[in-house]
């Protein structure tokens, strides 16, 4: 079976290698930079598992810039194109996911088109409407950032926008290229399929919400937040996943999804999503409000990546922080070994480490590092379990 990936980014590229140990596995990409790097045995991002799977030259998968030559005899068009969330419009921006869908019909008049990118509730429908043709389908991916191939590999569950044999086929496809057996299987309509996605995400950044109002309680009160974190997550309807704070959630995904998700929610009664919302703008306040509070001298930045392990600034709680401070007036200097421009939205970047850290007499990190320790007493963080 022939199977084209169209975008190499997290969702693109884990896909590719799950299905290109398999499958003749072919991925597009603008990017003449991602597609030479991954033909080089090369991941063109930040995924360990990723670079161990195309180092190990077992798969059958190779990228391509030339969009006919990838679709024309695929079985399979799986769609993980770019769906930024655009501010003026209240809505994702899915013209990437619709030049894809052009393509593959000028080319291609029987492959199953499977959108991967996260879309709009109701988006599915219409876009089958828009071009008319059902070989349209949505799975949503469940992924994390940095550990895209581990959450293909061993999913939680299968989700495919379609109960009939077409469907099922598909979720068989993921199925048997996953390392477990057993994995969850539902196949449902398409707009439920997408409200699920947006609802899960949402439920994420809710809960890593309530955990950073939890440790802004303690911060701000002198409480110990480990132990009221800790008392909490004995109760095993909380559990511990996802409980570390941070100085709010960021990413590609969860804030996204979230105003998308209260975006279609423009004509029904919500309460919890835009309180989300506005809770995680609400911590990012209150950590800058305590890290002016210590009145720095000279504040170091360290990491703009939204997360350790990850090369991705994409909307990176840490961006917001180091706005905030320059709204007050607080110059910083940043050290990013991943920024790769003059200076870091308008400050000095630092690229020796050393220098950076014995300079600096308050460092500010959303996650400590193995090499912030010894200078643990001038750092700023609320990292508690050391874990993203």
């Amino acid at each position: 079976m022939k199977i084209a990936i169209a975008g190499l980014g997290y969702v693109g590229l884990s896909n590719a290698i799950l299905l290109a140990r398999q499958h003749t596995v072919v991925a597009v990409d603008i990017s003449t930079e991602r597609v030479d790097a991954l033909n080089a045995g090369r991941a063109p991002i930040v995924d360990a598992l990723c670079q161990e799977y195309l180092a190990s030259g077992t798969l059958w998968l190779r990228a391509t810039t030339d969009a006919t030559d990838a679709y024309h005899d695929a079985d399979y068009v799986f769609i993980a194109t770019p769906t930024n969330y655009d501010e003026a419009t209240n809505a994702f921006d899915t013209s990437s996911i619709e030049t894809v869908i052009a393509q593959v019909l000028a080319v291609n008049d029987s492959a199953i088109m499977v959108i991967k990118s996260t879309v709009p509730v109701g988006y599915t429908e219409r876009v089958r409407a828009h071009f008319g043709c059902d070989r349209i389908l949505f799975s949503p991916e469940f992924l994390r950032e940095g550990r895209a191939l581990e959450d293909n590999l061993y999913p939680s569950r299968i989700v495919v926008s379609e109960v009939s044999a077409r469907g099922a086929a598909l979720a068989d496809l993921l199925r048997r290229a996953a390392l477990i057996e057993d994995v969850p299987v539902l196949l449902t309509n398409p707009t439920e399929a997408e409200a699920i996605k947006l609802f899960a995400n949402t439920y994420l950044a809710s809960r890593v919400s309530l955990f950073n109002e939890a440790d802004t309680l303690a911060m701000q009160l002198g409480l110990d937040a480990e132990e009221i974190i800790g008392g909490l997550c004995l109760d095993s309807r909380i559990g511990s996943g996802y409980n570390n704070p941070s100085f709010g959630y960021g990413g590609y995904c969860l804030p996204k999804d979230s105003k998308q998700l209260r975006a279609n929610f423009a004509d029904v009664p919500q309460a919890l999503i835009s309180a989300t919302l506005a809770s995680n703008d609400a911590r990012k306040a209150a950590i800058v409000t305590a890290i002016a509070d210590r009145a720095p001298q000279r504040l170091g930045i360290y990491r703009m990546v939204m997360k350790q392990g990850s090369d991705n600034f994409r909307a990176s709680a840490m961006q917001d922080i180091v706005h905030l401070l320059s709204e007050r007036g607080i110059d910083v200097v940043v050290h990013e070994p991943e920024w790769l421009t003059s200076d870091c939205m308008g400050h000095r970047l630092e690229a020796d480490f050393e220098t950076f850290a014995s300079t600096c007499d308050m460092i500010v990190t959303n996650r400590m590092a193995a090499e912030l320790q010894p200078y643990a007493s001038k750092v700023f963080s609320r990292d508690i379990y050391c874990a993203d």
